[in-house]
C-alpha cells in the first residue's frame, strides 16, 4: 500500500508536468521566438532595431506561423521535459520531507527546485538547441546573401546534427544551461512555494485552499525571479546553441571566450539582448505552468 502510494504520487507529478508542458509552450513560444532572434542576430549587421521591429518583421516575413517557428520540438519535448522536472521536484521534496521528521522547511523548496532543474536539463538542452537552430534560420537568410536554409523543420535539424555529431551534438550549450538552471530553478520554486505559504498564513487556510489568483501571482513572481537575476547566462547559452553545428566552423570555442566576444560586441548591455520579451514571457508562462501543476497535483492527491 505504501509503495503504491509512492508510485501514484510520481504518476501524478508526471501527468501534471506533461499538461503544464503543453500550456507553457502555447503561452510562451511566441515570446521565446522574439527573444532568441534578438539575442542571436549579428551585432555588426542587426536586422531588428528592437522588440517591436522584430515583432512586425516576423509578422511581415513569415506571418503568424513565424512566431511558432520550431514549435514542434518544444511542444513534444516540453511535455517530456516538464514531466521530468516535476517528477524530480516531487521526489526531491518527498526525500527532504522524509529526512526532516515529515515536514519541509522554507529552504527545502530551493534545494528541491535547484535539483529538479539540474536533472531536467537532460531533456531541456536538446529541446532548446534544436528550437534555436530552427528559429535563427530567418536571421541567416536576411544577413547572408543567397543563403539556403540548412533545415526548415526541427526534424531536419535533428537528423543533420545526429548524423554529424552523434547524440552529443544535441547537448551543444549544456554547461551554460546548467549554470542558469540550477540557481534559477531554486529561485523559481523557492519563491513560488514560500509565497503560497505566506498567502495561506495571512488567509488562515491550508495552502491548497488559497485562490487560483494568488497561486497565479506566486507563479508569475517565481518566473520573474528565475529570469531577472540569471538572464546573462541565457544569452551565453543562446549564442553557443545558435553557433555552427560543425565544430571546425564554430565562432564560440568555450564559455569564457563566448563571454569575452559578447562583451566586446556591446559591453554589459550585450548580455541583456532580448530581455524585454523574455520578461514578458516569464510572468504568464511560469504562472500558467505552476498554476496547472499545483491544481492537478492537489486535486488528484
Amino acid at each position: 500500500k505504501k509503495e503504491r502510494s509512492k508510485v501514484m504520487k510520481s504518476a501524478i507529478d508526471i501527468f501534471a508536468g506533461t499538461i503544464a508542458g503543453i500550456n507553457v509552450t502555447l503561452v510562451g513560444h511566441p515570446f521565446d521566438t522574439l527573444k532568441i532572434r534578438l539575442q542571436t542576430q549579428p551585432a555588426d549587421k542587426p536586422i531588428y532595431k528592437g522588440l517591436s521591429d522584430c515583432f512586425f518583421k516576423t509578422l511581415k516575413w513569415e506571418g503568424i506561423s513565424g512566431f511558432y517557428k520550431g514549435v514542434s520540438s518544444p511542444l513534444v519535448g516540453q511535455m517530456m521535459f516538464r514531466a521530468l522536472l516535476f517528477l524530480s521536484y516531487g521526489e526531491a521534496k518527498r526525500f527532504l520531507e522524509k529526512n526532516n521528521d515529515g515536514k519541509l522547511e522554507s529552504y527545502h523548496y530551493l534545494i528541491a527546485g535547484g535539483f529538479a532543474c539540474c536533472v531536467s536539463t537532460i531533456a531541456e538542452c536538446p529541446i532548446d538547441f534544436f528550437k534555436t537552430q530552427t528559429q535563427i534560420q530567418i536571421i541567416k537568410a536576411k544577413t547572408i546573401p543567397n543563403y539556403v536554409p540548412e533545415y526548415k523543420t526541427p526534424a531536419e535539424c535533428v537528423k543533420k546534427v545526429i548524423d554529424m555529431n552523434g547524440i552529443k551534438g544535441a547537448y551543444q550549450g549544456l554547461l551554460p544551461q546548467l549554470m542558469r538552471n540550477i540557481p534559477a530553478g531554486a529561485m523559481l520554486f523557492g519563491v513560488f512555494e514560500n509565497l503560497r505559504i505566506h498567502f495561506a498564513r495571512t488567509g488562515k487556510c491550508e495552502v491548497k485552499d488559497i485562490s487560483k489568483g494568488k497561486t497565479f501571482i506566486a507563479g508569475a513572481l517565481g518566473g520573474w525571479f528565475y529570469w531577472f537575476f540569471f538572464y546573462p547566462f541565457d544569452v551565453v547559452k543562446s549564442a553557443i546553441q545558435s553557433d555552427n553545428i560543425d565544430k571546425s566552423k564554430r565562432r564560440y570555442k568555450s564559455i569564457i571566450q563566448t563571454y569575452k566576444i559578447l562583451y566586446d560586441e556591446g559591453g554589459i548591455q550585450r548580455f541583456y539582448k532580448g530581455f524585454t520579451p523574455c520578461m514578458m514571457r516569464s510572468l504568464p508562462a511560469n504562472a500558467v505552468m505552476l498554476l496547472t501543476t499545483s491544481f492537478i497535483t492537489e486535486k488528484l492527491s
